[in-house]
């Protein structure tokens, strides 16, 4: 995997490892794994690299509006 600019830190210490994992996991499921492998990110494509970061976003957003309709909380 590419070295990660300074300023791309994830929030939460430890993140770093499980957004890896997530984006090899969306990453399968539209298909292109085995070129990701074969390739490494710094040779996809913009549109190729920009759809696993699209659909990632779209996931943790649907998990997000999962937890907060299952906690009952509401957002003002």
């Amino acid at each position: 995997m590419a070295r990660r600019s300074s300023r791309r830190r994830p929030l939460i210490a430890g993140a770093e490892g499980v957004l890896d994992r997530f984006k090899l996991e969306v990453a399968n499921e539209l298909g292109i794994a085995n070129q990701l492998q074969s390739k490494g990110w710094e040779d996809m494509t913009t549109r190729e690299v920009g759809t696993v970061g699209g659909l990632m976003v779209k996931k943790m957003l649907k998990e997000a509006e999962n937890r907060i309709m299952g906690s009952g909380k509401q957002i003002q």
